[in-house]
């Protein structure tokens, strides 16, 4: 039986008692009775939140109503809030007809209940339901989604409207502001299109010219061939409503707003801009900042999440939206109204502004020396698979039928990647159940930024530290749909 074979066969049994640790208990309801009898004392207990996973109506817009996979038949699906530490109980039921993951994204937990086939979760039957018990950390702001591959389905994995917020309460709550807003970036009515070059222009740093020779190389080979399928989309919302749509968010002269922001897309990398004010960044993917600093621009890359304080203090009804005027005309927006302000919201394009991760890190303090070096070197192979290009890392495309181990770690240690990108996309790198350091980027040495996805810019590198102290396989992977499910991928284990 090969290794997918057997991922499908588990999603349709029972873990056997005692083989999963009792921070991360899961059992499977079937046709709707329970078969595990060892666990049943804990499906006894009320969950502190259930998951429903089936087709909803999202009303992005008025007479503009899209049909998608949902959770709770809503977007986004529910704010989830848990207390760090503190065991949790959720259940999630499949109401489709198809197996589904659901991935607790940038959480420390282990394999069977992070929500990936590739490390070995089971799999949610349809129309099946899956418990999961589990210690939610580390604090902050992380998101949950669906983990399975689309490849040609736009309607399916993270196309979809399988996206919502959860925010891990500290021990020690932050101070600074008077209140918090959740905002989910997403896109919907995706297409494919041919060819398209990502804009990369906004990262801070330097083109490295032996990293764009060897994508020059491929493309002198083969002159004629022609570019792979992009994804491009239709609607643009905030929340599930396009700019416009929906209430405007509501503020007074002088209040600080805490603004948690999720971009919750498949594969677009997102900017927010706020005209007459500024966003103090005090946390990114979750974790703290060591450096806090104000910025006129917030760029996110897929699956990226920013904490940032905007103090109100410039009236008038404002629109909080994308620098891309396509994006921003065609929903991802959404509207600040101070008190007694009215007339038609107002947008002001900001001047340009370059990206820099390292505004926010320490540079008079010298990172611990890594264990080992993991050098890894990305390129795209142009409309190699069926008309889709194929990603590699260090020359191999992810095999989802072997799902072989790439890299092999050892617990306790302190590892270093050495990313190098060959190609002219921007990779959000995600690391699943760890935290990396970013240790330099875009030529310049940082340290203390904590993050589990960064952007890497076409034909730069970046360098990042994590420490192997969450055993079990890990998927390493490019965070854009279309990236992942055509080779950007790769598994660690533990040896």
């Amino acid at each position: 039986m090969d290794r997918r074979k057997f991922i499908w066969s588990a999603g349709l049994v029972l873990p056997i008692a005692g083989v999963l640790p009792a921070s991360a208990l899961s059992l499977v309801k079937i046709n709707g009775s329970v078969k595990n009898h060892d666990l049943e004392i804990d499906h006894k207990q009320k969950a502190d939140y259930t998951i429903r996973i089936g087709t909803g109506l999202v009303e992005v817009a008025p007479q503009h109503i899209i049909s998608t996979i949902t959770y709770n038949g809503q977007f986004p699906g529910p704010l989830l809030r848990f207390k760090e530490g503190q065991q949790t109980i959720v259940d999630i039921y499949n109401d489709t007809d198809s197996r589904e993951q659901f991935h607790w994204h940038g959480q420390f937990i282990p394999v069977s209940v992070d929500g990936s086939a590739e490390e070995g979760t089971p799999y949610i039957p349809a129309h099946g339901m899956r418990r999961e018990i589990f210690v939610p950390k580390p604090s902050g702001l992380r998101f949950y989604h669906t983990h399975t591959v689309a490849g040609a389905n736009l309607n399916a994995g993270q196309y979809s409207g399988q996206v919502g917020p959860v925010y891990i309460e500290p021990k020690i709550k932050p101070t600074g502001y008077d209140r918090e807003e959740f905002l989910m970036l997403k896109e919907f009515e995706p297409y494919f299109m041919k060819g398209g070059d990502m804009a990369s222009d906004f990262l801070s740093g330097p083109v490295i010219p032996e990293l764009k020779a060897i994508q020059d190389k491929a493309e002198k080979a083969a002159p004629n061939k022609p570019k792979g399928y992009e994804v491009g989309y239709k609607t643009f919302t905030i929340n599930g409503k396009q700019l416009g749509h929906g209430a405007p968010i509501q503020v007074k002269y002088g209040e600080r707003i805490l603004f948690h922001i999720v971009n919750g897309s498949g594969s677009e990398l997102r900017s927010l801009a706020l005209p007459g004010h500024t966003f103090k960044v005090i946390a990114m993917d979750g974790f703290q900042v060591p450096n806090p600093a104000e910025v006129p621009v917030l760029w996110l890359g897929t699956a990226e999440r920013i904490s940032a304080i905007v103090e109100m203090k410039h009236p008038g009804t404002w629109i909080l939206g994308d620098l891309a005027d396509d994006d921003r005309g065609n929903g991802m927006g959404t509207i600040i109204q101070y008190a007694g302000q009215k007339g038609k919201p107002q947008w002001v394009k900001p001047k340009p502004y370059l990206w820099d991760y390292t505004i926010f890190g320490k540079h008079d303090v010298k990172v611990p020396a890594p264990d080992e070096i993991i050098k890894m070197t990305f390129a795209k192979q142009q409309a190699a698979d069926k008309g889709f290009n194929r990603w590699t890392i260090n020359g191999v495309a992810f095999n989802m039928m072997e799902m072989k181990p790439m890299f092999h770690l050892r617990k306790g240690k302190r590892y270093r990647l050495q990313m190098s990108n060959a190609s002219d996309d921007i990779h959000p790198i995600h690391l699943h159940r760890h935290s990396f350091e970013i240790t330099k980027i875009g030529g310049k040495h940082t340290a203390g930024i904590m993050k589990d996805v960064a952007m890497l810019g076409g034909f730069q590198e970046m360098e990042v530290d994590f420490v192997a102290d969450n055993p079990g396989l890990t998927l390493f992977h490019c965070h854009m749909q279309l990236h992942m499910d055509f080779g950007f991928m790769a598994l660690f284990d533990y040896v």
